[in-house]
């Protein structure tokens, strides 16, 4: 066939499948992780009360995991996970990082692997926008630890209007909302980034508490609302109402804001090669299981204070939409489990760079699923959580898809076990169930195996 021809055909090849090139190229990605977002305040989820017309639309064009977790149900821990793929103990962070433990020296090993820091030396151009809370030492801080633009705050909370926020290197007093700048500020990375594959983490303080202020645009929409909250007994139903009315403003915020980044793609003509994941850092309760919070939240009853350590599904269920043109076929709903162990392995993966050889993290490459090409495929899930800061227990879980054991070590008469096959709302632990003791002792014997595999000083 002359030159000529066999040109002819490559191109018209090319007008005919044009997500095959797509799909071969380096893709972008753009990671939006909200802060303390339930997996039930999204539209797409199901959720009739809240707005969210943006990530509802970005599950139409990409997919929904409707089975998506955290391994534990606090920030920097599962922040620690997402950026290592491993679990908190093997990042010896077990709780939040206060600021006093911040300064004092705790913070994210600059010795370990994250994927930011692998896509940096692969040649991506990597941003962090927004909460990093991995330490506030300058050895922990992004800047020297992958990333070649920082915006935000190295602590875990700041104001939601009128924030001081480090900018440029310098400690900044910004006029405005928070929610508005961290748009903001992705956007300038993204008008600084034409020609180069780029990774950009845009990590939302929302709807982390305090929820107010929120813009009026976004907090107008909920003032005549009645919202439906869980029925709980003694449950204090007009302040369990009024924070699920601030909420969803937070998460239409966060919507309001994620329309604006995604807006840029297409200006600059990146949409289709960019991969663009919405997540948080873990689940949410306001009034759920009687509590206000996440892992460590507290009583919202009449008749119980203090805080209540769990590893309930609404703490550690999370959303998970991705869309990658080219790759995942639209409107697709993923019943495969997802762990926030996955995304190191799976960004890798979709990127083409080699996960180093010594890497000690059990996550999956979840790439090879949206590629439609044979994967690991997950059945069972192990849980952390270390809480030190407003209680002390040792926590271990291990989940599978009809049954849940939690162990309390060092706090007596507190295990759980729950049928989620029967009990998917969790409320009666069988525990002490005699006809439940196979069970127990069977998930018990696959639990210390997997926490001997890790090294898990709680291993006995």
């Amino acid at each position: 066939m002359p030159k000529s021809h066999l040109l002819a055909a490559l191109l018209f090849g090319l007008l005919l499948f044009p997500s095959l090139t797509r799909a071969t190229e380096r893709p972008n990605i753009l990671l939006l992780l909200t802060d303390d977002q339930a997996e039930w305040s999204l539209g797409c989820y199901g959720n009739k009360e809240s707005k969210s017309p943006t990530c509802d639309k970005l599950a139409a064009e990409g997919a929904l995991f409707k089975n998506a977790f955290v391994t534990t149900p606090v920030c920097s821990p599962s922040r620690a996970t997402f950026m290592t793929g491993l679990q908190s103990t093997q990042c010896k962070i077990g709780d939040w990082i206060t600021p006093a433990q911040g300064t004092n020296g705790l913070g994210l090993d600059p010795q370990l692997p994250t994927w930011p820091k692998i896509l940096h030396t692969a040649g991506y151009r990597t941003g962090l926008v927004g909460k990093w809370h991995l330490g506030n030492q300058a050895k922990y801080h992004p800047l020297a630890n992958g990333f070649d633009f920082f915006a935000g705050y190295l602590d875990g909370g700041w104001d939601p209007k009128d924030p001081l926020l480090e900018i440029d290197g310098k400690q900044t007093k910004i006029d405005d909302f928070s929610v508005d700048r961290s748009a903001a500020d992705a956007i300038r990375f993204l008008d600084q980034s034409a020609g180069k594959p780029f990774a950009l983490c845009v990590h939302f303080r929302e709807p982390h508490t305090p929820y107010v202020p929120m813009p009026e645009a976004d907090s107008a929409l909920f003032k005549n609302l009645n919202p439906t909250i869980p029925d709980y007994p003694n449950l204090r139903v007009e302040q369990v109402k009024t924070w699920t009315k601030q909420y969803y403003a937070c998460v239409h915020a966060i919507d309001r804001n994620v329309a604006k980044i995604l807006a840029k793609l297409d200006d600059l003509k990146l949409a289709e090669n960019t991969l663009v994941i919405f997540t948080s850092d873990h689940g949410y309760n306001i009034g759920h299981h009687g509590i206000h919070s996440k892992g460590n939240g507290n009583w919202c009853t009449t008749d119980n204070k203090g805080v209540r350590p769990n590893m309930w599904d609404t703490s550690l269920r999370i959303p998970v939409i991705i869309r990658w043109p080219g790759v995942i076929k639209p409107g697709t709903v993923y019943e495969e489990w997802f762990s926030n162990q996955d995304l190191f392995p799976t960004l890798l993966g979709a990127a083409g760079v080699e996960i180093p050889r010594d890497w000690q993290g059990k996550g999956h490459d979840l790439s090879t699923l949206m590629r439609g090409k044979p994967y690991q495929k997950r059945e069972v899930l192990f849980g952390q959580y270390d809480i030190s800061n407003t209680a002390s227990q040792r926590m271990r879980m291990i989940r599978t898809k009809d049954w849940k054991l939690v162990r309390h070590y060092e706090v007596e008469g507190q295990d759980e076990l729950f049928d989620l096959k029967n009990d998917p709302g969790e409320l009666r632990n069988l525990y002490r169930e005699e006809q439940q003791k196979a069970v127990r002792e069977q998930l018990q014997m696959k639990l210390i195996e997997w926490m001997k595999s890790i090294e898990d000083p709680a291993a006995k």
